[in-house]
C-alpha cells in the first residue's frame, strides 16, 4: 500500500512539472510512461487514457480507501501562529475524516447514478484508487480544546490524483489529477469546521459527478 502511494504521489509530481513545462511552450503531454493518452475536452486538469480500454464493460466499482497527504510543512505553518497547537494526532484524525468523507460522497454519487460498489474482484468491476494530495485549509479542529477559528477568505484547496484499473488484470485504463481551491467569497470571513466539511463536500461532489458522467458516456457509446 505504502509503495503504491509513493508510487503516485512521485508520478503526481512529475507529470505536474511535465505538464507545466508544457503548457509553458504551448502544448501539454499527450501520452504517459505507460502509454495512455491524453482525453480531450475532459473536465479536470489532466486525464489520461488507454486508447484500447473500453469503460463500458464495468458496471460495478471498487472504491479503494483514500489516501489523504497534507501541503509540506502545513503543520509547521498552521502552528506558527496558533494559540492551540495541531498535533500529528489531530492531523490524523483529520485525514481520517476527509477519507471518510470521500467515500461517503462518492459512494452516494455513484449509486445514485445505478453503478454498484462492491468489494471483490470481477470482470465488471472497474477499481479506483484515489488520493487527495497538498490538502490545504483553514480553520482546523484541534481535538484537544475545541474549535479554533481563523479569519480567511477562503477555505482552502487539494488535489485529487485517480487510478482506474481492471480488476480482473490490474491493468492501468485511466488516470486524472485535478486541483480545486474553494470557492473565494471576496470578503474575509470567519471560517469553521463546518464551513470547511462543507467546502470540501462540494469539491467531491464535483469529482464524483465527473467521474460518474464519464462512466456513463462510455455506457451510453457502447449502447448506441
Amino acid at each position: 500500500m505504502k509503495s503504491r502511494i509513493f508510487f503516485a504521489l512521485l508520478l503526481a509530481l512529475s507529470l505536474g512539472l511535465a505538464t507545466n513545462v508544457a503548457m509553458a511552450k504551448g502544448k501539454p503531454p499527450q501520452t504517459t510512461v505507460e502509454g495512455l493518452e491524453r482525453v480531450k475536452d475532459a473536465k479536470l486538469a489532466l486525464v489520461y487514457k488507454d486508447p484500447g480500454a473500453d469503460l463500458s464493460q464495468y458496471r460495478r466499482i471498487y472504491l479503494v480507501d483514500t489516501y489523504v497527504a497534507f501541503k509540506k510543512n502545513w503543520l509547521r505553518d498552521q502552528n506558527q501562529s496558533a494559540l492551540h497547537k495541531i498535533s500529528s494526532k489531530d492531523m490524523d484524525k483529520m485525514k481520517a475524516e476527509l477519507a471518510g468523507l470521500f467515500r461517503d460522497v462518492f459512494t452516494r454519487v455513484l449509486e445514485e447514478g445505478g453503478y454498484e460498489l462492491v468489494s471483490e474482484r470481477g470482470e465488471d468491476v472497474l477499481i479506483i484508487k484515489p488520493a487527495i494530495i497538498n490538502l490545504d485549509f483553514t480553520a482546523p479542529r484541534n481535538m484537544s480544546s475545541g474549535e479554533r477559528w481563523t479569519f480567511s477568505e477562503s477555505r482552502g484547496e487539494m488535489t485529487l490524483y485517480l487510478e482506474l484499473y481492471d480488476s480482473v488484470t490490474d491493468a492501468l485504463i485511466a488516470k486524472a489529477m485535478d486541483n480545486q481551491k474553494d470557492r473565494e467569497t471576496g470578503y474575509f470571513q470567519w471560517q469553521t469546521t463546518v464551513r470547511n466539511r462543507a467546502a470540501a463536500n462540494r469539491i467531491l461532489e464535483d469529482w464524483a459527478n465527473v467521474l460518474k458522467d464519464g462512466l456513463d458516456k462510455a455506457r451510453d457509446k457502447s449502447d448506441n
